[in-house]
């Protein structure tokens, strides 16, 4: 509605100036109000073709017409996308082109009232009007077309902005569920790990104590002993555990005092590689043949190799007691220059020894590979010519590794 009532003004102003141009020309005053008419409703499409309107703008000015059709043309065309050279260029048409039509008829006018003035007064003056009339709302438009190109960028650059926030917020959220599975994944591998391998000690006892329950009583009291120290530390682990879930700060409760249990790991961060004698012991009291050999000089390595280490030895006894009862097993540790290697070796089952039917879940060997290639190491498994089954883990010690 703006545009079309600043078309008709510049229509209605060039049809009135048409009627003195149509008397100096002698040209019909209908054709001529008719052509001032038209040139000056084309200031309708000035935001389509803004260098049209003041190229005719300024061919019809020395009608005497187009006045208001310059000023708003010029402000158009500087406010728009034009390159500046153009706009310029056609700015200096429009001031030329009024300057020279005003000094003329100054000068006319001049002649006209008898008073014969200086030229330069004439010239100064139609020159100031030239640009008084052409400077403003050029400028206005310089301003107008850099304050809507600022007001853009910064629209672009907040849409921009809220694009990241939701790509960070999606990224955030796909980061709170990798770390949600992530810990169900490490609550379940420590789960396994405290369980399975007590568990499996105590089937492997309770099997040995009804077989010699009635040929030996004094046996079987000695396993129903074990069985109950063997219950009451996987209680103890799983009682730390579950302090840990529930405080959420990473510190356990301590546990209340029972009488006759035996050592477990006495540290809140986990076991460590001084206590395999008696990970190892457990197992040779279950009736297992192990044999441990220690390669180098001790060294201590960080919390969570250490721990790794000994969840290696437990998994692969917990499995000799699942699948191969009665096997005879080597386990075997290496101190080397910035690592440390663990190899658990078994030979086949005895055919003697009784099935003691443990399920498995098969998730052990997995967790136990996840929890050696988080630190960097490398984990393997398989069957042994002999029948037997071997596993081996080699961990670099971090800590050696930056000091070298």
């Amino acid at each position: 509605m703006f545009d079309v009532i600043l078309a008709l003004l510049s229509a209605v102003e060039c049809a009135m100036l048409g009627v003195d141009f149509a008397g100096q020309t002698g040209l019909p005053v209908p054709l001529a109000v008719l052509m001032g008419f038209l040139a000056g409703g084309l200031l309708l499409f000035r935001r389509r073709w803004p260098i049209p309107v003041v190229l005719v703008a300024v061919a019809i000015m020395p009608a005497n017409m187009g006045y208001l059709m310059v000023v708003v043309g010029l402000y158009t065309l500087a406010a728009s996308e034009i390159p500046r050279r153009i706009t310029g260029l056609l700015a200096c048409m429009a001031v030329v082109g009024m300057f020279v039509v005003l000094l003329v008829h100054l000068h006319n006018l001049g002649d006209s009232d008898g008073d014969q003035q200086a030229l330069w007064i004439v010239a100064l003056i139609a020159g100031l009007m030239a640009v008084g009339m052409t400077a403003p709302p050029l400028l206005l438009g310089l301003y107008a077309g850099a304050r809507h190109r600022l007001v853009e960028s910064l629209r672009e650059r907040a849409d921009g902005l809220e694009r990241e926030l939701s790509l960070l917020a999606d990224r955030a959220e796909e980061r709170a569920e990798w770390a949600r599975n992530e810990e169900r994944t490490r609550i379940a591998r420590e789960m396994h790990d405290v369980v399975a391998h007590r568990v499996s000690l105590m089937v492997v006892h309770a099997a040995a104590l009804e077989a010699v329950a009635a040929k030996d009583p004094e046996k079987a009291v000695r396993n129903a002993a074990l069985v109950g120290d063997m219950g009451r530390q996987a209680l103890t682990e799983l009682r730390e555990m579950l302090g840990v879930l529930r405080t959420g700060d990473g510190t356990t409760r301590p546990p209340a005092p029972r009488a006759a249990v035996p050592k477990a790991p006495a540290n809140g961060d986990g076991p460590c590689l001084d206590e395999l004698d008696a990970l190892i012991g457990e197992s040779q009291r279950a009736g297992m043949t192990v044999e441990l050999n220690v390669d180098g000089e001790r060294v201590t390595y960080e919390r969570e190799v250490e721990q790794t280490v000994y969840r290696v030895v437990q998994e692969a006894l917990t499995n000799v007691h699942k699948h191969a009862p009665g096997a005879k097993v080597q386990v075997r540790l290496a101190h080397r220059v910035s690592e440390v290697a663990v190899l658990v070796l078994n030979g086949p089952a005895d055919g003697v020894a009784a099935d003691a039917g443990l399920p498995s879940g098969g998730n052990g060997l997995v967790g136990m590979k996840e929890r050696v290639s988080a630190l960097g190491g490398g984990c393997v498994w398989g069957a042994t010519d002999e029948g037997g089954f071997r596993v081996s883990a080699v961990l670099p010690d971090r800590r050696a590794v930056v000091a070298g």
